[in-house]
This record gives structure tokens, sequence and C-alpha cells, in this order.
């Protein structure tokens, strides 16, 4: 209980300050009707409720569990270490409420670019290859900027072959990614991997992941573009 009613403490002094400028607008400016206001100020009470249930599950689960997966694949041999890395961070991903509300935004949006389901299928198996990335690196002591740059300029690449409306999606595609379940479990499943690796820096070498797994949903949603054009 202690844990979490830090949890809530945190989260709780986080919101506040947004609720307070809302509702500061809400008194000298926007004057929207009563019953919108009141339901903006439970969304935030629950807001704070969910999200430090949230938070506390995480800490409590998915990180120990993150980092004890990650320590444990490396025994089981090479394969396995890449199947389940992918896997991990397919699945992962189909579970990330951010990437959800993306694919929806992008239907509400009136553009029938690509349905949700693909968003999500294409922004999944991006992420699904960077982890295995991600996990070559750690293992091979791999530099990430030598990952890093050929994934950029290949996302330059490819911007010359897709639309617009394409272009937009990839980019912000590889922000959603970052969400609330993803960077948590992925950060502690590589802290786990470079643990079984001894000398190896845990900063160094742990780290990096995440940016990886921006930058594949990126490629990702871009070639999604080129075969849909």
């Amino acid at each position: 209980m202690d844990q979490f009613k830090q949890e809530f403490r945190e989260v709780f002094f986080s919101i506040l300050p947004v609720t307070l400028v809302i509702v500061l607008l809400q008194v000298t400016l926007i004057h929207m009707p009563f019953s919108d206001f009141l339901q903006f100020l439970l969304a935030a009470l629950l807001t704070i409720v969910g999200l430090s249930l949230f938070l506390f599950g995480v800490k409590l689960g998915l990180l120990p569990i993150g980092e004890s997966l990650g320590s444990s694949l490396p025994h089981k041999g090479f394969f396995w270490v890449i199947f389940f890395g992918f896997l991990l961070g397919f699945v992962i991903t189909v579970a990330e409420p951010d990437v959800r509300i993306f694919a929806q935004q992008i239907e509400d949006a009136g553009e029938r670019i690509a349905t949700q389901n693909v968003l999500i299928l294409a922004i999944s198996l991006g992420v699904g290859i960077s982890v295995v990335m991600a996990m070559l690196r750690s293992i091979f002591n791999i530099s990430l900027t030598l990952l890093l740059i050929p994934s950029y300029i290949l996302v330059f690449v490819l911007g010359y072959f897709v639309s617009d409306d394409f272009f937009s999606i990839a980019l912000d595609a590889g922000g959603v990614t970052t969400g609330p379940i993803t960077v948590p479990f992925l950060m502690a499943l590589s802290i786990g991997v470079v643990s079984v690796f001894g000398g190896r820096d845990k900063v160094s070498q742990g780290f990096g992941m995440v940016a990886l797994a921006s930058v594949g949903p990126v490629i990702a949603v871009m070639v999604l573009g080129v075969l849909f054009s």
C-alpha cells in the first residue's frame, strides 16, 4: 500500500497542473456546458486512479518479468533469443494503448489510407524486428550508431516513394510505440539480456532498445505505404 500511495501521489501532482489549467480556462474563457465540465473532472479523477494502478502494476510485475526473461533467454540458445525477442516485441505493441488510439484516430480522420488492424500489424512488426536488432546488438556488442544511422538513411530514402499521408503517419507511428507498456517492458528486457554478458556496461548496451523500437515502425509503415502505392 505504501508503494501504491507513492504512485498515486506522483500521478496526482503530475495531472493536477493540467486540470488546473482547464479549470482556469473554463472560468475565464471557454465556458463549456457545465455537464461537459463535470465530465472532464470525473475523467481526470478516473485517469489519476487508473494511471496510478497501471504504474503500480508495471513496477510490480512487468519490470521484474521483463528483466527475468531477458536474463534467461540467452541461456536457451541463439534461435530462441531471436524468436521470443520478435514475439515479445510484436505482442507488447499490439497491447499498447497508444498504438490502438493512434490507429483509431486515423480512421476517425476519414482518410481510408489503411485499416486500423493493418496499421497495428505493420507497427507491431516494425517493433518486433527492432527488438531482434536490439537483441543482436546486445549479444554481439554492436554499436548503436551502426544500427541507427542506416535505419534513418532508409527512412529518408523510403520517404521519396510514399505519399505525404503515409509519410506523416509513419513518423508519428514511431512516437506512439514509446507508450506506457512498451517502454518499461522492452527496457527491462534489454537490461536483462545485457546482465548475462559479463563486462558489459548496462547503460551503454542495455539502453537504446527504445530508439530502435521507434525507428522500426517508421520503416514498416513506409514500406506499407510503398505497397499501397
